[in-house]
């Protein structure tokens, strides 16, 4: 048992940015009648927030199947802020991390022979994280190339991204192709979709 979400990650919303557009991308919603503005920390299960907004009347044009009268979806919260966001279960460090530079991967966690993030491989990683999630400016030395890459521009493993601008649906089914299109187009950002469970 557990509680899914499905989230959207803004990858290019600078923190300063990330408050305006999170107000508008709501507005937009309550608008259409997917949320109101009402919230509710009832199956809110985000790290960062301790409400949601509750799912608005017409909360189905979200989805691509409302063909189960008896769904009612959880709430919908707003991460707003700079942090890195993990799809799995217990997953705090991103499997791969690969250089725009040079393309080369640096393995994190080494499947099937582990599980477990390698502490000494992920700390330079981790330190520029927490110096971006800070100031808005982090860096990490690729150990192929040697470029000093910003920690935004790494392309890190499925599952883990990087944002200042998140959105997780709790409990609701799949959301359209054509609504997440909407969405995307709205933040007028490059996104990443995630999903995972509690």
């Amino acid at each position: 048992m557990g509680d899914f979400f499905e989230r959207v990650v803004d990858l290019e919303v600078t923190g300063e940015e990330a408050g305006t557009l999170a107000a508008r991308m709501v507005d937009w919603m309550v608008a259409e009648g997917v949320i109101t503005r009402e919230t509710t920390g009832d199956a809110m299960y985000s790290l960062s927030v301790d409400v949601g907004h509750v799912p608005g009347p017409g909360w189905t044009r979200a989805v691509a199947d409302d063909s189960d009268p008896s769904w009612f979806p959880g709430p919908v919260a707003v991460l707003v802020g700079r942090d890195h966001h993990v799809g799995g279960q217990g997953q705090h460090a991103a499997d791969t991390a690969t250089c725009p530079r040079c393309g080369v991967s640096t393995v994190v966690i080494d499947y099937p022979e582990s599980f477990e993030a390698d502490d000494e491989v992920w700390q330079p990683f981790m330190d520029g994280i927490e110096a971006w999630r800070k100031t808005g400016r982090g860096e990490v030395a690729c150990s192929a190339c040697e470029a000093l890459v910003p920690v935004t521009e790494w392309e890190f493993g499925p599952g883990f991204d990087l944002g200042a601008l998140a959105f997780d649906f709790w409990g609701w089914p799949p959301l359209s192709v054509r609504f997440l299109a909407e969405f995307r187009a709205r933040l007028g950002h490059r996104t990443e979709g995630q999903s995972g469970k509690f």
